[in-house]
């Protein structure tokens, strides 16, 4: 483990540099995003530059593209579409939608040895990208019941924690996925989790959880979570319509603002998504973008379209839709 001042130079920051600091971050078009919860001293606090002008805040998740991305943990590839590797889809996203940030899906890399992330890495400074957050789907619960299970959970964790640092991404977005064993509990979960964001926080690297299951990923679950563990390296991302799922659109708009007041730097921006049964569900976009911006939010928006069909299209328009809102 590194010595976390030498490892972050801003965490040993003075007042002084830090004057400086902002000062040209506002000059440069960044602004330095900083953790909005009161948090034990002893605990550093992240800093990351965020971009200020609304298509830089802009990222495109590689999820709503996985029936194009070739990898050997992809269950959702179709192989009648035109396939492309991780490593090519920054290059993509760039081409395509003329954004710079990328937010990679745990299924989608071809492999997790170092050689084949330096690739990947490397394909992202050709393209003048960057990665802004890993999306991490792990097989086991973080509040399972058996010991063991949450330990591989937890080492799962860490071990995208040791991805992001390989790709230079600033964040890891972790799942809390369904015990078979046990209802959602509290407890069990800021446990694990906390050995998880412990080990991020000596590698700066920020963990966000996500309202993704309305089961075991519920807002209102997430935000206790968050505050059992009180950490500012842990936070929430809040996605626009997750929690519309649960037919019931008041829940869902104070879902989202639950979440906002926790969010630091990524959010998930759909105007709706596909439930069981393909029923579609709709979100309201400028009720959605008008709580981000009551929180004070300054993160990054990830575009992450999930209807059937082609990705391409709708992707546009959420960029279009956001660019509008966030200016």
């Amino acid at each position: 483990m590194r010595n976390r001042d030498k490892a972050n130079p801003c965490l040993a920051i003075t007042r002084r540099d830090f004057v400086t600091t902002a000062t040209l971050a506002a000059a440069s078009g960044l602004v330095l995003g900083h953790s909005r919860t009161a948090f034990p001293e002893t605990n550093p606090q992240p800093h990351i530059s965020f971009p200020t002008a609304p298509r830089d805040r802009i990222s495109i998740a590689s999820y709503p593209f996985r029936a194009y991305i070739d990898s050997p943990t992809n269950r959702d590839r179709d192989t009648k579409l035109p396939g492309m590797d991780l490593k090519d889809f920054p290059a993509e996203v760039v081409k395509t939608f003329n954004v710079h940030n990328i937010e990679p899906h745990s299924r989608h890399f071809h492999s997790l040895d170092s050689v084949y992330l330096a690739i990947l890495h490397d394909s992202l400074k050709k393209a003048s990208a960057k990665a802004v957050n890993i999306a991490v789907d792990g097989p086991d619960s973080y509040y399972d019941a058996d010991p063991a299970t949450r330990a591989k959970a937890i080492a799962y964790g860490k071990k995208f924690v040791d991805v992001a640092v390989q790709i230079g991404s600033p964040s890891v977005r972790v799942h809390i996925n369904r015990a078979k064993d046990s209802l959602a509990d509290v407890q069990r979960t800021a446990e694990s989790l906390r050995e998880v964001v412990h080990y991020a926080a000596s590698k700066n690297v920020v963990v966000n959880l996500e309202n993704d299951d309305v089961v075991s990923e519920d807002a209102f679950f997430i935000v206790k979570v968050i505050e059992a563990v009180n950490h500012p390296y842990l936070h929430a991302l809040p996605d626009f319509a997750n929690s519309m799922l649960t037919g019931d659109a008041d829940f869902d708009y104070r879902a989202l603002t639950a979440m906002f007041k926790h969010a630091y730097g990524i959010c998930h921006v759909k105007d709706g998504e596909d439930g069981d049964g393909g029923k579609h569900v709709s979100i309201d976009m400028k009720k959605s973008f008008d709580i981000l911006r009551a929180s004070g939010y300054r993160g990054y928006c990830s575009m992450e379209f999930d209807a059937a069909g082609d990705p391409y299209a709708p992707t546009t328009k959420l960029i279009e839709e956001t660019i509008k809102y966030l200016s």
